[in-house]
């Protein structure tokens, strides 16, 4: 006989109890090897089932808002625009991110740029193929 198989939804059942009720004794034991297994497993508390207890969404989620800044707060930053890091508006655009690395990828598509050029240049080419070549010449050029 098997492990059971628990079923879906509102049938389904713990499975591991078959393990637990496998413990309890000691199949086929020679003499005195129960009474040496009953020993040891008593020596030592097993780990108790504490069955489901009752989900409390209030004890999940209790101190989450902790760091949480409201809309209404004033700003940390009062001397930056919002906009600051954004490409358009006042502020230090995405150039204050700093020189960004190339990448190795497109390095290697540049090798096959007359090819993709071929492509995207021919009659029923998509606009992403397009796309991809304006892509590939921005970073590599």
């Amino acid at each position: 006989m098997g492990t059971p198989v628990s079923g879906p939804g509102p049938y389904s059942k713990r499975t591991d109890t078959a393990v637990s009720n496998a413990n309890n004794s000691l199949p086929n034991a020679k003499y005195g090897e129960a009474a040496a297994y009953e020993e040891q497993r008593t020596g030592a508390p097993m780990a108790q089932s504490p069955g489901t207890p009752a989900l409390s969404l209030q004890d999940m989620f209790a101190g989450m808002g902790q760091n949480v800044t409201p809309l209404s707060a004033d700003s940390a930053r009062p001397e930056e625009p919002v906009t600051a890091g954004a490409g358009a508006g006042p502020g230090v655009g995405v150039e204050g991110l700093g020189p960004q690395a190339p990448d190795p990828g497109m390095q290697r598509q540049k090798m096959y740029l007359p090819v993709w050029e071929f492509i995207a240049n021919q009659p029923g080419s998509s606009d992403s193929a397009r796309n991809l070549i304006r892509q590939i010449k921005a970073q590599t050029m």
